[in-house]
């Protein structure tokens, strides 16, 4: 019985879908039609008996759900496209070569085994049916080069496309550095480094019904070692075959007369790669919006058909969508760059260790994609060893939001120095926010701790309430009026004054470390507070835990859908100074206060055993309560510190600042600040509402 052809049929020499999903059409003489391979035709029809009768129309197949089949691989169903019929290989399969499924299906007379005819000679896939295919494999793989964000991944999804579907190898060169936007290289000279290559690798196994390409043997230098069989660096000559090509932009032919001289300058002189020849490898410059960026070298073995001229086209565009990708991933690197180190240098590099507090810190962004945010952390040394602990959030995720951020962050430092309140530095925050546009939103919080007093004041403009984590574990949600974020404009801020014992610790942070999609802030704040406590109980009622590992474990809590915001954090353990270590006097402003300022400072001394430091510290209190009294018109305040260091304050109701000054031979005095500043540790003067404090300190011993 003669076996009817079916609606399956299609002509032979046609390869099959290949690994990627896309389908490439090689040339060469092609036998009579037949049909698929028996195999293959019982697979795809599923063991229902063939019905159709020539001359007839096959019924249309029925078109499966687009949700099962993958969007980048799927092949267009139509009932007038053999294709739509055509077995669909493993994904990991090599596509056969020309001939190959005729050599395993026909007998040795030549005949098919099927229809019984003899090979037909000069039969060809229709152009439309190459062009189709073509299309079909620069839309995967294009898709498959967009969907890279950085530069590895552009550059990887290339190679990966186009390898083994197009080409058995690929050479990928950039140029070194690689130019950004529309900035002009520093130099004049052109370098191309060798970024990637890819390969058919030689253990490959070929899947059932799939023909094995040849491969050479592995002693064969020709594609087992891309990278060590050529040079890593290539320096293009001005005016040479390399920049010729480069310049031209289109993709050549390595047997091109402009590609044979080119592709040895690009490979190197010692380059132990052999390009095989007859079209079987295509020279692509990659060209951005601006200049060429690099070159891709496409490869074919020997034994595999060469390229076909329109493969140029097929190169042109792979290149093309490749180079205009790098571009923008090498824009986008440098925006993250610029943003990344704009928000950094508007944190604090270090905190200060001021007396009778310790601090510690972390910032985290919100994702690596956006990782510019408005939060900030500030700890600023006040006078009178206080010191102020800062921490806000402005609107947004962008390098406007750390503009702005940065502004806020220098004004609370000027605000700080002039010794406001709290709440005034609120207020003028808020005029700030304002003056810098109307939908400048940001919250803060600021609080001063005195470790003299034990006391901690706190404003707040809309931030979440701090933590006070007490020494024998229990955690409390301070107490403070919330207030209307900055830059609302026409509100008041209020201010409390707490207790701060010593041990106690104060967490500061922002909301993305309690608020997140999967939890509201109220949530977080209770969790939060349970995660302190439980973390104290670790370490005793009597040991307070270490505040980097506090920190660390208040991180921890965070799960995998918890980083949409940025956090800072910021923890302060308060250690205070004891009242014994602390001395304090007011002095008339007369001739007689600095008599007065040396026995007091004396009698302080030898109440602490520290005899050996009577000379030195009365020479400088001495000094600095004359400047203070020469110009005052209220009480000298005199205070001395003990803790790891002995620090002197004097206070006076004048607000200028002295300044350091080389006094001549003839002048009788100006000598008093320099004799503080050969003598003292450190020393300084602070301009406060009420006027001045001029302040310095001693290594105890000296």
């Amino acid at each position: 019985m003669t076996e009817q052809p079916t609606s399956y049929e299609r002509p032979q020499g046609v390869d099959p879908t290949d690994a990627r999903g896309a389908l490439l059409r090689t040339q060469g003489p092609t036998p009579g039609a037949t049909a698929l391979p028996p195999a293959a035709a019982q697979a795809r029809t599923d063991g229902t008996p063939d019905t159709t009768t020539p001359g007839v129309p096959a019924p249309r197949p029925q078109e499966k759900d687009p949700a099962v089949s993958d969007a980048e691989h799927s092949q267009p169903a139509a009932a007038a496209e053999p294709d739509a019929h055509r077995p669909r290989p493993a994904p990991e399969a090599v596509p056969l070569q020309p001939g190959a499924e005729t050599r395993a299906e026909r007998p040795p007379d030549g005949r098919d085994r099927r229809t019984g005819q003899a090979p037909t000679a000069g039969r060809q896939p229709t152009p439309m049916r190459r062009d189709g295919d073509r299309l079909r494999f620069v839309g995967a793989a294009t898709r498959r080069i967009a969907r890279g964000l950085d530069l590895d991944e552009i550059v990887m999804g290339l190679c990966r496309a186009t390898v083994p579907t197009f080409s058995d190898a690929i050479l990928v060169y950039l140029r070194d550095p690689l130019p950004v936007g529309d900035e002009r290289p520093a130099a004049d000279r052109v370098v191309l480094r060798l970024r990637r290559t890819d390969r058919i690798p030689e253990e490959r196994e070929p899947e059932p019904g799939f023909a094995q390409l040849g491969m050479p043997p592995p002693e064969t230098p020709e594609l087992s070692e891309l990278s060590a069989a050529i040079a890593e660096l290539c320096e293009v000559r001005p005016g040479g075959a390399l920049a010729e090509v480069l310049r031209g932009v289109r993709p050549v032919f390595a047997d091109t007369p402009a590609a044979t001289a080119a592709l040895p300058e690009l490979l190197g002189a010692e380059s132990r790669l052999d390009i095989p020849g007859g079209q079987r490898a295509v020279l692509a410059p990659l060209r951005g919006r601006r200049r060429v960026i690099g070159a891709a070298v496409f490869i074919r073995r020997p034994e595999r058909i060469p390229f076909e001229t329109d493969d140029l086209l097929v190169a042109a565009q792979l290149a093309t969508h490749s180079a205009l990708g790098i571009d923008k991933a090498v824009l986008y690197d440098r925006e993250a760059y610029i943003a990344d180190e704009l928000q950094r240098t508007m944190l604090p590099e270090t905190l200060p260790r001021p007396t009778g507090v310790r601090l510690a810190s972390r910032y985290l962004p919100a994702a690596e994609t956006a990782r510019v945010g408005g939060d900030w952390y500030d700890a600023i040394p006040l006078p009178g060893s206080r010191v102020a602990l800062v921490v806000g959030d402005v609107m947004g995720h962008s390098m406007t939001s750390a503009a702005i951020m940065g502004q806020l962050r220098t004004t609370a430092q000027t605000l700080a120095g002039l010794d406001l309140p709290p709440q005034e530095v609120l207020h003028h925050l808020d005029e700030q926010a304002q003056r810098l546009g109307t939908d400048r939103m940001a919250t803060c919080l600021y609080a001063v701790y005195d470790p003299v007093s034990h006391r901690i004041t706190i404003a707040n403009a809309g931030h979440p309430p701090p933590i006070l984590l007490h020494l024998g574990g229990r955690a409390e949600v301070l107490r403070v009026p919330p207030g209307a974020p900055i830059g609302v404009g026409g509100v008041d801020f209020e201010a409390v004054e707490l207790d701060a014992p010593a041990g106690a610790t104060l967490l500061l942070y922002t909301d993305g470390l309690v608020e997140s999609r999967l939890r509201d802030v109220a949530t977080g704040i209770e969790q939060l507070r349970e995660k302190l406590a439980a973390t104290a109980q670790l370490t005793g009622p009597d040991h307070p835990p270490p505040l980097e590992a506090l920190c660390d474990e208040v991180l921890d809590m965070l799960g995998p859908g918890d980083r949409d915001d940025d956090i800072a954090l910021l923890a302060a353990r308060f250690d205070g100074i004891a009242p014994s270590d602390v001395a304090y006097w007011f002095l008339e402003p007369e001739d007689a206060a600095p008599g007065r300022a040396r026995r007091l400072a004396r009698r302080a001394l030898v109440r602490w055993g520290m005899e050996d430091m009577t000379d030195s510290v009365e020479l400088l209190v001495s000094e600095v309560v004359t400047n203070a009294v020469r110009y005052a018109t209220r009480p000298v305040s005199l205070r001395l510190l003990r803790t790891d260091v002995l620090r002197c304050e004097v206070g006076d109701d004048v607000p200028q600042l002295p300044r350091l000054r080389q006094a001549r031979a003839t002048d009788e005095g100006g000598r008093g600040l320099y004799l503080v500043n050969r003598l003292a540790r450190r020393w300084g003067a602070t301009r406060l509402s009420t006027g001045k404090v001029v302040w310095f300190e001693l290594n105890r011993g000296s």
